[in-house]
C-alpha cells in the first residue's frame, strides 16, 4: 500500500512538473512516418513482428519523450537509436501528432494467462512488492498523458514483456525516478508474460 501511495504521489509530481509540448502537425507527420511504416505499420499498428510496438493511439507526450531520449542517447536501442538520431524537434512533434491520432487495433490475450495477468495488473503482488500496473496506467490501460505514462491497451505482448525484462535487468533506464525498474525487479518471468498478454487484450 505504501508503494502504491508513493507511485501515485510521483505521478502527481510528474504531471505538475511536466513540460509543455509544442503541438505537431499530423499531416506532416503522416509524410514523415513513411520510413517508420516498415516496422510500425502505415497507421502505427505493427503487425509484422510482435517485438515492434504499435504506436497508433499512443499519447503524443510519451512518443515525444521516447524519441527525444533516443535522439539524445538517454534511451538506447540498436534499431531505434540510429533512426531517431537525425530527427529535429519538429520531426518528433509531427510524428507524435500523426501516430497519436491513429486508432490502435484490438488484440486478444492468451486465455491461459488472463487470470494471473489480471491479478498483477489490477492488484499487483503484495507478497513480493509488485504494485498494481493500473496505479499509473489506469484500469483500462489508457495511461496518463500529462504524466507521460504510456497507453498500454492492445500493445503487442512480446514487446511489453521485452520492455519489462529490460527494466528489470537495468538495460532500459529512462523511467522517471526508476519507477518501472522498481516495479519490474520484483516480477517473475511468468508474471511478466502473463501481464503482457493481459495488456494485449485490453481495449
Amino acid at each position: 500500500m505504501k508503494k502504491l501511495i508513493a507511485i501515485s504521489a510521483l505521478a502527481a509530481l510528474s504531471v505538475t512538473a511536466g513540460n509543455a509540448i509544442a503541438a505537431g502537425s499530423a499531416s506532416a507527420g503522416q509524410t514523415k512516418a513513411a520510413v517508420c511504416a516498415a516496422c510500425h505499420g502505415a497507421d502505427g499498428n505493427s503487425v509484422i513482428n510482435p517485438l515492434w510496438p504499435s504506436l497508433a493511439g499512443q499519447h503524443a507526450s510519451y512518443i515525444v519523450k521516447q524519441l527525444t531520449e533516443l535522439h539524445a542517447g538517454d534511451r538506447k536501442d540498436p534499431t531505434m537509436s540510429p533512426m531517431a538520431a537525425p530527427l529535429s524537434e519538429a520531426d518528433i512533434a509531427d510524428l507524435a501528432a500523426w501516430f497519436s491520432s491513429q486508432t490502435r487495433q484490438p488484440h486478444q490475450a492468451d486465455p491461459a494467462k488472463v487470470k494471473l495477468g489480471k491479478q498483477i495488473y489490477h492488484g499487483g503482488n503484495m507478497e513480493t512488492g509488485v504494485p498494481a500496473c493500473m496505479a499509473c496506467h489506469g484500469p483500462t490501460g489508457a495511461g496518463n498523458e500529462p504524466a507521460k505514462f504510456p497507453s498500454l491497451a492492445g500493445q503487442n505482448a512480446a514487446y511489453t514483456a521485452k520492455q519489462l525484462k529490460a527494466f528489470r535487468d537495468g538495460s532500459r533506464a529512462n523511467d522517471p525516478n526508476g519507477m518501472m525498474r522498481g516495479t519490474a525487479k520484483f516480477m517473475s518471468d511468468a508474471e511478466i508474460d502473463a501481464v503482457a498478454s493481459y495488456i494485449q487484450g485490453l481495449h
